[in-house]
């Protein structure tokens, strides 16, 4: 355990950092999910709208630095491969 105050200030700042990236990891995580159900269920505007969504929330996290930039235009590729699929 930390004796220097700093120090245990830096752990309380770290707690509350940890908690914030996992909401939004786990946010991120449930809207992939779900257009990945919209394009399974092959409705197109649904996953449109569901892939909007997404990619706002790729690029929220992205910029909070939860994800890398890089992983961030990855994921939104691969998503929009699977909307393009569905309309072809």
């Amino acid at each position: 355990m930390a004796n220097i105050k700093s120090a245990k200030k830096r752990i309380k700042v770290i707690e509350t950092k940890t908690l914030r990236n996992r909401m939004i990891k786990s946010a991120l995580k449930t809207s992939i999910k779900t257009f990945l159900a919209a394009v399974a269920g092959g409705n197109v505007e649904e996953s449109k709208a569901e892939y909007k969504a997404t990619a706002k929330a790729l690029d929220m996290a992205a910029s909070k630095g939860v994800l890398h930039k890089n992983k961030a235009a990855r994921v939104k590729s691969r998503l929009a491969v699977r909307l393009n699929s569905l309309n072809a």
